[in-house]
């Protein structure tokens, strides 16, 4: 669970790119399973038209999500795979 704090810390306020180099948005929060500590989601924050296109899940508050199982890279920028986020 400590790794989880730790990853969290580095990750929030980062760039969400796809590997192509399509800009998302900002990671603002991540959602996690309690018990195991499984990352689960990304909340995004200022969306961009890319991410708004691909019609993806959103929280009570309507923020975007993109499931923690595409982040392929987290370095200055987080990169995830678009083809598994749709």
């Amino acid at each position: 669970m400590e790794d989880t704090k730790q990853l969290s810390k580095k990750i929030i306020g980062k760039t969400v790119i796809s590997k192509s180099g399509k800009r998302f948005g900002e990671v603002a929060d991540i959602i996690f399973e309690t018990k195991s500590g499984e990352l689960i989601h990304l909340v995004l924050e200022n969306p961009t038209p890319s991410v708004e296109k691909l019609n993806l899940e959103r929280d009570n508050e309507d923020n975007v999500l993109i499931p923690f199982s595409a982040v392929i890279a987290v370095g200055d920028m987080v990169v995830v795979s678009e083809e598994d986020i749709v």
